[in-house]
């Protein structure tokens, strides 16, 4: 009976379905050769030496077996006195020799699959890593995005006992065979009833594993839930207010309560699998029985020796387990075959934001400058306009402010200024040409950028500053034999050089408290390595969003004497709402609901008794 879920991603967001047809389980199996590409690249060696072992420890069955009934036999004839006790001992030696090979052999494949097993999972999660760098910002907004991220970052570790399923299954299958031609030669029937005792117990075993697979698909936000409520509830970056507002009773009962409606929901489909599970079982061993009685009875008629007896008991019994085992493994391949399409449905995911063939990179040095012509924006699936009808220009050696409330559309020009975003409508020039011809990468070199939601990396002092230059001065920091010239240089720029008589390992000094000696800094403090990342790059554009927030008023004063120094001849965009920050600006534009309220100096603006001067009013009064 097929008991409804609700399934979301590659099945349909948030519709009923029953379990995986069979159609869509022989659909999922097309993507197992390019499992097997990824295989053999991450070493062809190992993967070589995985095939060959299995297909060498697939005829020790049956060497065995064959062996054991030349020993009984031959005990018979020597009691008998028709053989010798020479022979009995060479085919135990055999038989010894066989058994022990077999045993390394399991040993070496273990060992192998083991080794290969890692390489493959830190192969799949650098490419998983490479991968998401590519897509666009807006994916990385979509829930659904991160489900499917979440269920890929799953398969990066278990992928590989799939190559190991497949292998079992051709390893039994080579065993089968030969068992299979044992049995046909005795008795044909033994196969077809041996056959007929296990496909019950496949077929269960197929249909739960669907209901498993559709479990754990439909739970996946709810697992992320879980994921993020273990981490709000025990992380330096949550602690502080988790302790002051008494949080952990209120996180611990909704993490408790989730997971037990999981336990329930799984329990109720393991315990149904385990007893329908039993039931078709006894099938499969009535059958075995059934046939061993066919071949007793022709050992008591004489028909075959009493070492034949022992080989096909042995054979049928081993062929039963291996069939057995056979299907139950395909059951399993088609349930790892259904995840293994949650991993190449995110690793087909493409970037909508890319560049066109033949792109052509960005001038050096830009000469008319960037130009927003009726440009609007708005994020995916919101129908609000972030921003409406912005019509405006960006000059070379221009330091321009934007202002307005939280939500005017800011940050959102300079992410659609940086092809974060690309607009909904309109189009963004750049010295007269569309910015979308231009080369991704080049585009972005010439900016430098720090937002309002900057990182902090639990990372060295001299690695956070880097991070805005890595390419440049990566040799140099893994080096670890000295500070590049570049970093020391940023630093001093961005007054972050001022907390160095702190750090007792000076710039390799690590930050953050995740890891031992870590130094946890205030937010201004912060504040100032952002900076030096922006002051790293040898960038055209200059973007800084809200970069003294944190900062007191005697910091801010000579981070501003110095930016005001540093952006000299190139283009700068300063995001801020203090006042005496953006008067600084050559121009300032003030936005409004999406849309640009008014433009022109802090003079021009002052006197026009516009929005600016209600606002810059507003903020004057608080300081008297």
């Amino acid at each position: 009976m097929s008991h409804p879920v609700v399934v979301r991603g590659p099945l349909g967001r948030g519709s009923t379905a029953t379990p995986a047809s069979w159609k869509e389980r022989l659909e999922a199996l097309r993507y197992l050769p390019a499992l097997f590409r990824l295989i053999w690249r991450t070493h062809r060696g190992y993967t070589s030496a995985i095939v060959v072992l299995r297909g060498v420890r697939s005829v020790v069955p049956i060497a065995t077996f064959w062996v054991g009934k030349l020993i009984l036999d031959a005990v018979i004839a020597a009691k008998a006195g028709h053989g010798t006790l020479t022979q009995i001992w060479r085919y135990l030696a055999l038989e010894l020799l066989i058994v022990l090979s077999g045993e390394i052999l399991a040993r070496a494949s273990s060992l192998v699959e083991s080794l290969l097993g890692d390489l493959f999972s830190n192969a799949m999660s650098v490419e998983l890593m490479e991968h998401a760098a590519k897509l666009d910002l807006a994916q990385f907004e979509d829930p659904d995005f991160y489900d499917h991220l979440e269920r890929a970052r799953r398969q990066t570790v278990g992928r590989i006992a799939l190559l190991s399923l497949l292998l079992s299954m051709a390893q039994d299958g080579l065993t089968l065979v030969t068992l299979a031609a044992a049995l046909i030669a005795y008795n044909p029937w033994l196969l077809l009833l041996l056959g007929l005792a296990v496909i019950p117990s496949f077929l269960g075993e197929t249909h739960f594993a669907s209901l498993g697979y559709s479990l754990l698909f439909r739970w996946t936000p709810e697992r992320r839930q879980l994921d993020n409520l273990r981490y709000v509830g025990a992380s330096d970056k949550t602690g502080k207010e988790v302790q002051m507002f008494d949080l952990a009773p209120w996180l611990t009962e909704r993490y408790r309560v989730l997971a037990q409606r999981f336990y329930e929901e799984n329990r109720s489909l393991s315990l149904r699998r385990g007893i329908v599970g039993a039931l078709l079982s006894i099938l499969g061993t009535v059958g075995y029985y059934a046939a061993y009685i066919v071949i007793l009875l022709r050992a008591v008629r004489g028909d075959i020796t009493i070492g034949t007896l022992t080989f096909l008991a042995a054979s049928f019994g081993r062929g039963r387990d291996v069939i057995q085992g056979t299907l139950l493994n395909a059951s399993s391949v088609f349930e790892q075959a259904l995840y293994l399409r949650d991993l190449f449905v995110f690793l087909d995911m493409q970037p909508t934001i890319h560049s066109s063939p033949n792109a052509r990179p960005v001038p050096m040095p830009i000469e008319t400058g960037f130009v927003f012509e009726n440009v609007g924006f708005r994020y995916p699936g919101s129908e609000r306009w972030a921003v409406r009808n912005v019509n405006l220009g960006l000059r070379p050696g221009e330091r321009v402010a934007l202002v307005g409330e939280n939500g005017a559309g800011k940050t959102t020009i300079t992410k659609l200024l940086a092809r974060l975003y690309d607009p909904t409508e309109g189009r963004i020039t750049l010295d007269g040409i569309d910015l979308r011809e231009y080369d991704l990468a080049s585009l972005r070199k010439a900016i430098g950028v720090i937002f309002q939601d900057f990182v902090r990396y639990d990372m060295r002092f001299d690695e956070n500053i880097g991070v805005g230059e890595i390419e440049s001065v990566r040799a140099e920091l893994e080096k670890k034999n000295g500070t590049p010239a570049a970093i020391t240089t940023a630093a001093e720029n961005s007054l972050a050089s001022s907390l160095l008589p702190r750090f007792s390992n000076g710039y390799q000094q690590m930050l953050g408290r995740r890891f031992d000696d870590g130094v946890d800094l205030s937010g201004g403090e912060w504040q100032k390595i952002a900076l030096a990342r922006a002051y790293i790059r040898d960038a055209q554009v200059l973007i800084l969003d809200e970069p003294t927030a944190a900062l007191d008023a005697r910091a801010e004063y000579e981070v501003f004497l110095r930016f005001a120094e540093l952006v000299a001849g190139r283009m700068a965009i300063l995001i801020s709402h203090r006042f005496s920050t953006v008067r600084m600006a050559d121009r300032i534009i003030v936005l409004r609901h999406g849309k640009v309220e008014e433009q022109g100096s802090h003079e021009e603006l002052l006197t026009r008794k516009g929005l600016y001067e209600e606002l810059f009013t507003m903020q004057a009064a608080g300081y008297r």
